[in-house]
């Protein structure tokens, strides 16, 4: 099929039947408007992003901002929240797979966060597949018949919160001007022009989820993309919702700064706990001081991730906007009670620790995971839809505090090798189409995989990188694992006979070992798909 597309916009992928009902001229033009008005200045924070890291692997650290100090000490609240969002103690997570967003939509979650970005595999066909899910499921028309059953959404739904692709990804089957679009602002355009005014003539209305991001200017863009989008639509000022996503170390210290450029578009702030384990051992790679320990050992309970949560907590409360806690990636276990029941007491110790300190909600991964995350929110809120007030003053968070990295031990051989594993295993799947992957009873998704390799790489190169036994993390040690790992991979996955997985273990050995550490893993993926 061939459709019409506005003067100076090229589409470089297959229109396959039902593509023009979301490809349409309405919509491909507030891509082509959003992206000539808005993607130099996204050029410019990216650009902003590698002279940071630069100062960062040089040895600077980061800290508050003294030109924002007045921001931070200032009186301001965010808009009000509007009803559907009022209540969001569970939130759910998942692929926009059409299967995946009914059973996400019916699962008593308050909230279904459904994602365009860290699981997903952003090819053309899941982006655009993924739209017309979205379509079907605000209108409340969608549903499924597969292997003989039959799904369709029940009377009472999750609100739906949509996470566009972050500012770094590109959507390179769409070009304006010869350059490629944002993926991100694709993602949120096609959305707003299908959907904003269905939503809220169905009493709810436009919400997102804001990830990656690292400062508050990158907040800005986005505030003033939402402006324009509402003014082109004849939508009123502050229609849009958007709850960012905290998961750099970098936006950690202007958590003030972001909420304020959205004030009167923020639902508030969510501690995005995996991307944000990645971000510190990203910024902090070239550092001989740190070294974090095998990953599992890493928790929430750790003094950086304690700081990090308390002062987000604080931050969000202060302003009146919800904090939402992160993900449980902790799933059911089918066929071993034991393991399943130390697993569902992880969740419940990780639910009961945010509900009691304060946040209003957390995020699973899995439909068998919501009533217990809802039983430890419910303890502690009873029948009150949120406890915004509950105010944290006895929180001092210090610029040390976010900076204190432990634990630093033990590094072990499994603690290595489960990192090789479930990068290649979740490589292959990526690659294969599907970016929501089960690995060791974990739903692992792009954050995870980018601790695994990431915390390779580090190990080879920090001279703390030495394994329990004493013996260095070395280049030669992780090759010679790879390939063991890579049959274990295959062995344990349900497609592991697909070519993908062998690429991926040729691709997970290119960037644990490379010289060079690249920003993120779906930049190079996503030129393979």
């Amino acid at each position: 099929m061939t459709i019409a597309t506005p003067a100076g916009m090229e589409i470089r992928a297959e229109i396959k039947p039902g593509y023009e009902q979301i490809l349409t001229p309405e919509a491909l033009a507030l891509v082509a408007k959003l992206s000539r008005e808005f993607e130099p200045r996204r050029q410019q924070l990216l650009a902003a992003r590698v002279e940071r890291a630069k100062r960062l692997d040089a040895g600077e650290r980061p800290d508050f901002l003294p030109e924002t100090a007045h921001i931070r000490n200032g009186d301001w609240k965010i808009a009000p929240i509007p009803q559907a969002l009022e209540c969001r103690r569970v939130e759910i997570t998942g692929p926009v797979e059409r299967k995946m967003v009914i059973n996400a939509l019916n699962s008593g979650a308050d909230s279904y966060m459904t994602d365009f970005e860290d699981s997903n595999t952003p090819n053309w066909d899941n982006q655009i597949t993924g739209q017309l899910n979205m379509r079907d499921a605000v209108r409340k028309t969608i549903s499924l018949e597969q292997n003989g059953k039959q799904y369709k959404l029940n009377d009472k739904v999750a609100t739906l919160v949509v996470r566009p692709r972050g500012w770094h990804l590109d959507e390179k089957h769409v070009l304006v001007d010869g350059k490629r679009v944002s993926g991100g602002i694709f993602d949120f355009a096609l959305f707003m022009v299908h959907n904003a005014k269905e939503q809220l003539a169905r009493g709810a209305g436009p919400y997102f989820y804001l990830p990656k991001m690292e400062s508050h200017l990158e907040a800005r863009l986005w505030n003033d993309i939402f402006v324009m989008t509402q003014n082109e639509l004849g939508l009123p000022q502050g229609t849009i919702k958007a709850t960012v996503l905290i998961e750099t170390i970098v936006a950690a210290f202007e958590m003030d700064e972001i909420l304020y450029e959205l004030r009167e578009h923020s639902a508030g702030l969510n501690a995005g706990r995996w991307d944000y384990i990645f971000s510190c051992i990203k910024k902090f790679k070239l550092d001989k001081d740190f070294c974090l320990a095998d990953r599992p050992k890493v928790t929430m309970t750790a003094p950086f991730m304690r700081a990090y949560a308390l002062l987000l907590l604080k931050t969000c409360h202060k302003r009146n906007a919800p904090a939402i806690g992160g993900m449980a990636a902790l799933i059911p276990i089918k066929n071993d009670p034991e393991k399943n029941e130390v697993a569902m007491g992880g969740v419940r110790n990780d639910k009961a620790r945010d509900a009691t300190d304060g946040y209003d909600g957390g995020w699973v991964a899995h439909p068998g995971l919501v009533d217990l995350a809802m039983t430890e929110f419910k303890k502690v809120l009873g029948d009150r839809p949120n406890q915004i007030d509950k105010q944290r003053p006895d929180v001092e968070v210090t610029a040390k505090d976010l900076l204190d990295f432990r634990p630093e031990t033990p590094i072990t051989e499994a603690g290595l090798r489960y990192n090789i594993n479930v990068g290649i295993h979740y490589l292959g799947a990526w690659l294969a189409g599907n970016g929501c992957v089960p690995i060791h009873n974990l739903m692992e998704d792009a954050a995870t995989a980018e601790i695994s390799r990431s915390q390779v790489w580090q190990w080879i190169r920090s001279p703390k990188g030495v394994l329990e036994d004493g013996r260095k993390v070395t280049a030669e040690m992780v090759r010679a694992m790879i390939p063991q790992e890579l049959a274990n991979a295959k062995a344990a996955a349900p497609n592991g006979d697909s070519p993908t997985y062998d690429r991926a273990a040729q691709i997970f050995e290119q960037m644990s070992t490379s010289e060079e550490f690249a920003e993120f893993l779906t930049l190079p993926l996503y030129e393979e798909i």
